[in-house]
């Protein structure tokens, strides 16, 4: 096929070449001969009931440093395109949700991915707890004495911005730390949103899987084992990653949640396991694609153009 895609995503210039899966699946829709089309959050437009993007034509190459040559720009009709690539980075705040109810204008006429009522509906920490028998013991809230009576329960525990990312302002918090109520402060002072609190996984010490599921399915797995003296295991905070298979409770993990990701139009999901527990569920922006494929030659970006493929099929 040959498809018009437009990529809703950070300014091209901003992105790392040897691990941005947003990358990856653009060289990949280059190879497949689609047209490539690049433009910025800032960029979507909402005008008499149309949503349009000023965009401009791109074409990338794996070049460090000279990794993309930008067209004229242009103000283009979404809806003429066939698919749009909502893959800008969190933080999942209200900008990132307008661009969501925007793109339901278009959507499923232009096919958007992940279905953007559907990331809108499904953040990171919180979709997760809609799963029986998937998570760590787990709270959400701004009460600080819920908080303070689940650290005393389970004695050493995660606190964490509920719409955080990237690991920033993640904390293992110990018994009787003397910076609890500090963090609190903090986490009070900084938003109004409420925190969650994990029970501690000592296992992450071996390690915070990535799997990735298209459409439901899993289909690649890499572990990111965190720094000596580190709690988080994000690779931009040190952690390494390294090869990994699937358990068998990874395997169940993912055939708990795959089918509802389905039918809620999440074609592509990344997830986040350590030990026998999912932390999060990654819709938004996931990563991960191209260490898989350094790893063990799975090519998850023409397994996920595949599949959109077969998505715009089923609306033709």
């Amino acid at each position: 096929m040959k498809l018009t895609v437009a990529i809703q995503m950070d300014h091209v210039s901003t992105i790392d070449i040897e691990g941005d899966s947003t990358f990856v699946l653009g060289m990949e829709a280059q190879r497949r001969g689609y047209a490539v089309w690049h433009y910025t959050p800032p960029e979507l437009i909402f005008l008499d009931r149309k949503v349009l993007a000023r965009a401009q034509p791109m074409k990338l190459r794996r070049e460090k440093g000279n990794h993309f040559t930008l067209g004229e720009a242009e103000t283009i009709d979404l809806s003429t395109f066939d698919v749009v690539l909502l893959r800008q980075d969190p933080p999942f705040d209200m900008s990132y949700i307008t661009t969501t109810h925007l793109l339901e204008h278009i959507h499923p006429r232009t096919l958007v991915v992940n279905d953007p009522a559907s990331v809108r509906n499904a953040p990171e920490k919180l979709f997760v707890t809609h799963f029986d028998n998937v998570m760590p013991p787990t709270l959400i809230s701004a009460d600080p004495r819920a908080i303070r009576a689940f650290w005393k329960e389970h004695k050493e525990i995660i606190l964490k911005p509920l719409f955080g990312n990237g690991g920033a302002g993640v904390f293992r918090v110990r018994p009787d730390d003397e910076n609890f109520n500090s963090l609190l402060e903090m986490f009070s002072q900084r938003s109004r949103e409420p925190v969650i609190a994990q029970r501690y996984l000592p296992a992450v010490r071996q390690g915070d899987k990535r799997i990735i599921l298209i459409d439901g399915k899993a289909v690649g797995v890499i572990n990111r084992v965190p720094a000596e003296g580190e709690a988080r295991s994000n690779m931009h905070v040190g952690g390494v990653a390294v090869k990994d298979v699937l358990t068998k409770r990874d395997k169940e993990l993912c055939e708990i949640i795959g089918p509802e990701l389905a039918r809620r139009g999440l074609l592509f999901v990344g997830i986040d396991v350590i030990g026998d527990y999912i932390t999060e569920i990654n819709v938004t922006s996931p990563t991960g694609i191209w260490e898989i494929r350094r790893f063990d030659g799975t090519d998850i970006a023409s397994l996920i153009w595949n599949a959109i493929e077969a998505k715009v099929r089923e609306r033709r």
